[in-house]
């Protein structure tokens, strides 16, 4: 009898989705109003299922609804979502999710993440360009010389470079461009695929959910919570050292044991495999790193360079990001003088190598879509609350822990999550005698947590790239996850006392 084999991602979310589709026949549904800000013409409007209402963008209007958030907060955009209203919540008809929607949810999804699936596969394209120039293979060979007997220093510092870029911006859909450059240099490095995965994802985990001056995350929750984004950033700031340091030594630990006994890895089975999808098998370890292929690696560095500083300080986002990596593709294939017909055919083929990636991103956002029409994000939401209300304040912020972590199921985003809750959840606070920051930092630390296992967030694509089961992936993260839960746990507690 055939062993039976994990399924694929794809087949996962789509599980995943039939899953959705029953709850929506389920759960009842509802919806809070919500409240959203026009620069236009400086006013609020509230929206809700019956009716959209105009209204003026004051103070008062704020107080009258029960928003504890200061009105500046919107007018200098702060906050540019529509946020939830506090006590708003209805019951509505039940929008049940049938075939037809569970179908199509895959095809809605893939045009609602059309920006992020086209950065996706513009990456793939660049990708293919360079292996094509052989850049990558000289590249590689030079750094595996150059870190030979210190190899671990590339574990440190890439999962620390990503921790912090995940902590100031959020970096996060943007590391799926650092796989297929990265697992080659860590299997150089004589590691194996999950140790170069564990760093990029793990290290964008990390980060993101002790985001310091995320303005995704830290600061757009902070704003619609009603306080200031310096408020609690201490703690966040302990949480991310300890985090990141606990995750490092885990990494560094399996990947040292990887090292001295390969057949140790949890993926031995597939070494040859990963070593002929990254190309190991044919690299040349004797190619001379020349300056033009020195040059063509300074541009390709420059792209993704040129991206964190438009992403952390221009606004800049998805279509800003695809354009430098396709201008970056066009600039190598001059230098490296590459044919018009060759450049194409690389481009192309190195776009359709992640185009099953693209698809997951896309049929996890179809999922989410399924939520949003069925009416029951809201309803889970409205039940939190009221689960949580009037508890013990130790109790309550880790209650609240492992309530962010069950909703971000349903709501992957993080600003989304910020601005629908954080005006529902902030005010539960006051009622127990703690600061609204602890509020900000259970959404932070719940969120960032079940993200490093969430089938609905990134790690899927991230898998698919890599091709590594998620079976594989939750036998090597859970007991880091664990360690981190009981982290997090302890800190909550005593930022909760300590306040």
């Amino acid at each position: 009898m055939n062993k039976l084999k994990f399924p694929t991602a794809q087949t996962i979310l789509i599980l995943i989705a039939v899953m959705v589709a029953l709850l929506t026949w389920l759960v009842p549904a509802g919806k809070y109003d919500s409240l959203a800000y026009d620069a236009k013409d400086n006013s609020f409007t509230k929206i809700s299922m019956e009716e959209s209402v105009v209204l003026p963008a004051t103070q008062a209007t704020l107080q009258e609804l029960g928003i504890k958030i200061p009105i500046e907060k919107f007018t200098n955009g702060d906050i540019y979502k529509p946020i939830g209203i506090p006590n708003t919540y209805k019951e509505m008809k039940a929008q049940p999710q049938g075939f037809a929607a569970l179908v199509q949810s895959p095809i809605k999804g893939i045009i609602a993440a059309a920006d992020i699936i086209f950065l996706i596969l513009i990456i793939g394209g660049l990708i293919g360009i360079m292996n094509l120039t052989g850049a990558f293979n000289a590249g590689i060979a030079w750094m595996a010389k150059v870190l030979k007997g210190r190899e671990y220093i590339l574990i440190i510092a890439v999962t620390a470079l990503i921790a912090l870029g995940g902590t100031t911006f959020g970096l996060a859909e943007e590391t799926m461009a650092f796989y297929p450059i990265l697992i080659p240099v860590f299997l150089a490095a004589k590691y194996d695929a999950m140790v170069g995965l564990g760093c990029v994802f793990l290290g964008s985990g990390i980060g993101s959910m002790c985001s310091t001056v995320n303005p995704f995350a830290t600061i757009i929750a902070s704003d619609a919570a009603g306080i200031n984004w310096t408020t609690g950033l201490n703690n966040r700031i302990i949480m991310l050292l300890l985090c990141t340091t606990i995750t490092i030594l885990y990494i560094l630990r399996y990947a040292k044991r990887v090292k001295d006994d390969p057949s140790k890895s949890l993926i031995y089975d597939q070494k040859e495999r990963m070593e002929k999808l990254f190309g190991m098998g044919t690299m040349d370890t004797n190619v001379k790193f020349t300056n033009r292929l020195r040059l063509i690696t300074l541009v390709f560095s420059l792209s993704f360079i040129v991206m964190i500083i438009g992403v952390s300080l221009l606004d800049w986002w998805f279509v800003e990001m695809t354009a430098t990596f396709l201008v970056g593709a066009i600039v190598i294939g001059f230098i490296a003088r590459i044919k018009e017909s060759e450049f194409v055919d690389a481009f192309a083929k190195g776009a359709a190598d992640l185009l099953s990636v693209a698809f997951i991103v896309g049929i996890a956002r179809g999922v989410t879509i399924l939520m949003e029409d069925g009416l029951i994000s809201d309803t889970i939401l409205f039940y939190a609350s009221n689960f949580t209300e009037g508890m013990h304040k130790g109790v309550f912020a880790n209650v609240m822990l492992f309530v962010y972590g069950g909703l971000s199921f349903f709501m992957p985003s993080s600003s989304g999550m910020a601005v629908l809750t954080m005006p529902i959840f902030s005010p539960l606070a006051d009622t127990v005698n703690i600061g609204r920051e602890i509020i900000v930092d259970t959404y932070q630390y719940g969120m960032g947590l079940f993200y490093l296992i969430n089938p609905t967030g990134l790690i899927l694509a991230a898998l698919a790239i890599v091709q590594i089961g998620f079976n594989k992936w939750m036998r090597f993260v859970i007991p880091l996850v664990l360690v981190l839960v009981l982290t997090t746990m302890i800190l909550l507690t005593i930022s909760v006392y300590t306040n």
